[in-house]
């Protein structure tokens, strides 16, 4: 039985709508993750990016902006911007592309896609991690990923040797901090030990549980919880990306952009607040049973009041393919800080006949041979 795997085309890599001219031929140059600079693939000049820290400007204390404010529209308007950007219309994943192109494939889902020329306001990227793992890189920690798949059809390891091109993108998240204090009613409870006769009547010992009513107050600053602010990749897998070093968010600036596409985000801020809510409620939960102590705990009454409440708009680089096999789309994702690959994958369905074939074999002999020994 054979695998048939079907290759989308190799897509033209889009003209990036950041331009930065070299200085010294004129030609655009692109942002080169390996050096943290702008390169010009014509004359090989390179140029450094006005950055605060590091090659990649990393560490930057960035400020925050007001949650409130934003939900009544009051930011001000150095923090809005508008850009160009193409519903999917497979994924829904809203794409950046250049002002020049018309047609270009989904990234995330190798769709193909006409561009609009429309205009879509939304709150401007604070800060990003850039990318510092090469398409090259990324393509190593692919191999090495599909190579540990078991099960997986020949053909998609074809794939990866071919070297197909894959498409950095930035995708969009949120961070959201909060102060919190939290007032509770609950239980405490401590364990003891009895000794009682069973029905044998033999003498055992239980264990049970004295209950107090006790309350209290838990306090915890939020930092920084991370909230994905696209659909057009499953959760499940972004967020199996992390952990993402947020230490080394760079200021936002457009060179970084340069060679990669963006995109817009999805989930709206006042959505990305819901999420970060149940973690937030999560820990406080963690919290209020440390501070009962015990040996077991009862939550009853929780009364969390949530205060200055900030968040910022954050890209992080991941390098993306989407393939197809028989019919179906796949994708897979590298994170393009620290080479962690999560994915999609089709299942080989002749490979796993093969193997329960075996399986079958090996037992019926260990079975004859256990008969015939005994």
């Amino acid at each position: 039985m054979s695998d048939t795997f079907d290759d989308r085309p190799e897509a033209a890599r889009p003209e990036d709508e950041h331009r930065f001219p070299c200085s010294n031929c004129g030609s655009d140059m692109r942002y080169a993750p390996r050096d943290g600079k702008m390169v010009c693939d014509h004359c090989g000049n390179e140029e450094p990016i006005d950055v605060a820290e590091g090659p990649w400007g990393g560490g930057q204390q960035l400020v925050e902006n007001d949650f409130e404010a934003a939900l009544r529209g009051q930011l001000p308007a150095m923090e809005m911007e508008e850009t160009r950007v193409s519903a999917c219309p497979s994924c829904g994943a809203q794409v950046e592309f250049d002002a020049n192109a018309h047609a270009q494939e989904c990234p995330f889902c190798a769709t193909p896609v006409v561009t609009d020329t429309g205009t879509h306001r939304h709150i401007k990227p604070k800060g990003l991690i850039p990318f510092q793992l090469t398409e090259r890189e990324a393509h190593k920690a692919m191999e090495g990923w599909l190579g540990r798949l078991w099960f997986a059809p020949n053909g998609l390891k074809e794939y990866a040797r071919q070297g197909r091109s894959l498409d950095g993108i930035y995708v969009p998240y949120w961070t959201y901090d909060a102060d919190t204090a939290t007032a509770y009613r609950g239980q405490r409870g401590d364990a003891y030990y009895v000794t009682v006769k069973g029905p044998d009547g033999k003498s055992k010992r239980e264990r049970r549980i004295r209950w107090t009513n006790v309350s209290g107050r838990v306090a915890r600053f939020f930092d920084d919880i991370l909230i994905l602010a696209s659909k057009s990749l499953p959760k499940r897998y972004t967020d199996a990306l992390a952990p993402w070093d947020l230490g080394a968010l760079a200021e936002y600036k457009p060179e970084f952009l340069s060679g990669f596409r963006a995109e817009g985000y999805t989930v709206e801020l006042d959505e990305g607040m819901d999420e970060a809510r149940q973690i937030i409620d999560a820990q406080i939960r963690r919290d209020i049973r440390r501070d009962i102590g015990g040996d077991a705990q009862k939550i009853g009454r929780v009364d969390t009041h949530v205060s200055d409440v900030t968040f910022k708009h954050i890209l992080l680089p991941v390098w993306i393919a989407a393939y197809k096999y028989k019919g179906k789309s796949f994708r897979f994702v590298v994170n393009a800080q620290t080479g962690k690959v999560q994915g999609e994958r089709p299942w080989s369905i002749g490979k796993i006949a093969l193997a329960v074939i075996a399986a079958i074999i090996i037992g019926a002999a260990a079975f004859y041979v256990f008969e015939v020994m005994g």
